[in-house]
């Protein structure tokens, strides 16, 4: 894939990422001149005709989006078999990548990265487009900070393709929102839900929900609870835990109602009033439910007979019991079959007349009344011994069970661990939730703070404890620009000492010995007594020996610059007319061969493209004699003239007299110059002024050194040939 372009105009670069879904390049749009991000299908999805007609739909869809925070998509296309989508390309790293080198985050930097991600969904939403696959992965943090979110619009055709193929959920399992692990319609608030996991990751380094099969992972996102993000990671504030709790609660109605709801409660929640909020709390509405029970009526009369006592309710009140019991037991009321005590299910029964106590013996019905007042009074002063018995016994055993009162011992000050050894000794529960707060007078991990403390209280008594989380943060300023010396005595003033200094210089556009970034970065927050603080200081930029282009040829001249790790744009190569051989470099800038320039500057050439129109170019003659007549002679000739000085052009053994015709270059503002050694001794030198006539004609007579007719001298008088 790497060199070929697609549609006609994408150059694919380099590879940089890809998924189960597509392979993404780098690639450059020649026409616009400008980098892309080119996502290419898989083979199977790009031969699924449903698949590729959903996909380039809600790729369409997505692309309607603008906004700062989305990654735009400029195009949808095919090349043969090959589908594409271009997108924006952002220069930096995933969200991924960085939760994987350094996390957990700290709030402030979880917070704005989170805000940022819910200004994108805000926007999506509104223009009724929902992403479906947050998570890291699909979140791009560019080298500037600016948050991009990825693939709006992608996870839903692929959901809706693999769905109507095989009736299964397709996704990223671990960011599944608990509707979209039944495969039900999902919406805004399962954007929200998938962002509440990721902002969890962030601030505790690890995912709320593990398993062994993506099956058990869905399984978790609809059934069990997630461990709270402050038990993981105490360094948490209340108030950032609670807008987590939310975005990741299992029923949406009880989730953010939009996403601008979430981010308007981020850019609050570390404001200092809120950090100690009370923890979120959601009523369990079946715990809740209110049981009814039909009043008790006049009309339900007592009636009293054979030591037996009953409840009639008249017929409206037994139809309102039986329908409540009915509704109480799942509709199943009995509004004719009414049951009472002695009846079938132990309910108030209405009680018929006996016929055994029509009498008209008037004596043997006064007996009978008598004897059915016996039984009652007995029952009776039996019934009250046995209360005061029992409300003796009752009384007793108050006194015995009611917990003593105990003083709690003040344990500010104190280390956590011997802090609860001293209240459980004393007889007290301490709560297993400890707060932190920052504080500048106690260490990390003392007491600062007790519940009930100097006060009486009954024995096991639950105290609750604040333990020091340190000093109160501090703002870090902006050192950038700042030489290292100052740098220091900044941090100094802020409790900084030097041995929690990380120094690290590299080469940088920028002075040497000044700061060019750290960490933490500006405005965040961090502990001067307790972080180390991380110091990149500028080496300068990083240099290199400029080469020497020179006479060589532009192809040379290319891979010379660019082994030097030096830039040659096509703009910054000029042509023009010189006194150097055709198609070599004449003139470099912005350094001369050897001389330092920083890696990546721009090198400009000149090349030639042959001589000036009115240069002259002649072979002057020559005649040279060797010291001693018969024995042999070095003969070494320098030329200067328009290509340059002492230019050697001729070095050759003689052993009797020679001529020798001398190339020359003239123009109209240089002269020749012939200089003859022979045994390294100086011979005879030649001046050849500039004609003006065609190569090849001979010099004009008066020139040094030179014999009437043009024929030079061997300067020892010694006859010289024609």
């Amino acid at each position: 894939m790497i060199g070929r372009t697609l549609g006609g105009r994408y150059e694919v670069i380099q590879r940089v990422g890809g998924g189960g879904m597509a392979l993404v390049y780098k690639a450059l749009d020649t026409l616009l001149d400008r980098f892309v991000a080119l996502k290419v299908l898989r083979p199977q999805f790009a031969h699924d005709e449903e698949f590729v007609r959903r996909f380039r739909r809600e790729a369409r869809s997505a692309a309607s989006l603008s906004h700062p925070n989305i990654v735009g998509i400029y195009d949808v296309g095919q090349d043969g078999d090959d589908h594409y989508i271009v997108m924006e390309y952002v220069e930096g790293r995933t969200l991924n990548e960085m939760i994987r080198e350094r996390a957990p985050f700290q709030p402030e930097e979880a917070v704005h990265i989170a805000v940022q991600i819910c200004e994108a969904l805000e926007h999506a939403h509104q223009n009724q487009i929902i992403h479906r696959d947050i998570k890291p992965h699909n979140i791009l943090i560019g080298n500037n900070g600016r948050v991009k979110v990825t693939d709006f619009g992608i996870a839903r055709a692929v959901t809706a393709a693999t769905i109507t193929q095989t009736g299964s959920v397709v996704g990223s399992v671990h960011y599944f929102s608990p509707e979209h692990a039944k495969g039900v319609a999902t919406g805004e608030k399962s954007d929200i839900y998938s962002l509440g996991i990721v902002l969890y990751q962030m601030v505790t380094g690890r995912l709320p929900f593990l398993g062994e099969s993506p099956i058990s992972v869905a399984l978790k996102h609809l059934q069990e609870p997630f461990e709270a993000p402050r038990r993981v990671n105490p360094h948490i504030p209340q108030s950032l835990e609670n807008v987590i709790v939310r975005a990741m609660r299992k029923d949406p109605r009880e989730r953010y109602q939009s996403a601008r709801e979430m981010r308007e409660d981020l850019e609050t929640c570390l404001r200092a009033e809120r950090l100690h909020e009370a923890p979120l709390q959601f009523v369990d509405e079946e715990a809740e439910t209110t049981r009814v029970m039909p009043a008790i009526r006049p009309a339900m009369v007592a009636v009293s007979g054979s030591g037996r006592e009953a409840y009639v309710p008249d017929r409206a009140a037994r139809n309102e019991w039986s329908e409540a019991e009915g509704r109480e037991r799942g509709g199943r009321g009995e509004r004719n079959g009414w049951n009472g005590p002695g009846g079938r299910n132990g309910r108030p029964v209405p009680l018929e007349e006996d016929p055994e106590e029509s009498f008209t013996d008037e004596e043997e019905v006064e007996e009978r009344r008598r004897r059915r007042w016996v039984l009652p009074t007995v029952l009776t002063v039996l019934a009250l011994a046995m209360i005061g018995v029992l409300a003796w016994g009752v009384m007793e055993l108050r006194q015995q069970l009611t917990p003593k009162d105990i003083q709690v011992p003040d344990v500010i000050g104190k280390p956590l661990e011997e802090a609860r050894a001293i209240l459980t000794e004393a007889g007290l529960q301490v709560d297993e939730q400890v707060d932190q707060k920052p504080s500048d007078e106690y260490e990390e991990g003392i007491v600062v703070d007790q519940s009930k403390q100097g006060i009486a209280v009954k024995e096991g008594s639950l105290i609750r404890l604040t333990v020091s989380s340190g000093p109160e943060p501090v703002q870090m300023p902006d050192l950038q620009g700042m030489t290292v010396d100052e740098a220091k005595e900044v941090l100094a003033s802020l409790g900084v000492t030097e041995d929690r200094l990380d120094l690290v210089e590299r080469h940088a556009n920028s002075d040497p010995g000044t700061v060019v970034e750290h960490r933490p970065a500006a405005r965040d927050l961090f502990q001067p007594k307790k972080d180390t603080v991380t110091i990149h200081v500028s080496l300068g930029p990083e240099e290199v020996a400029m080469p020497s282009l020179i006479g060589s040829t532009l192809e040379e001249a290319r891979a010379k610059i660019e082994q030097a790790g030096l830039v040659l744009p096509e703009q910054n190569i000029f042509t023009e007319p010189s006194f150097s051989p055709k198609g070599t470099v004449f003139k470099q800038f912005p350094a001369e061969a050897g001389e330092k320039v920083a890696v990546g500057s721009e090198v400009q050439i000149w090349v030639s493209g042959g001589y000036p129109d009115n240069t002259v170019q002649t072979d002057y003659p020559v005649t040279v004699s060797p010291v001693e007549e018969g024995a042999s002679s070095v003969v070494r000739i320098l030329v200067s003239d328009a290509m340059g000085d002492n230019r050697e052009v001729e070095n050759k053994k003689i052993s009797a007299k020679t001529t020798f015709w001398v190339p020359l270059v003239l123009s109209p503002d240089r002269s020749g110059q012939i200089v003859i050694y022979v045994d390294g001794r100086f011979y005879e030198s030649y001046e050849v002024p500039y004609s003006g006539q065609p190569a090849g004609t001979p010099p004009a007579e008066g020139g040094e050194g030179q014999a009437p007719g043009g024929q030079p001298s061997d300067g020892t008088g010694a006859e010289t040939n024609p």
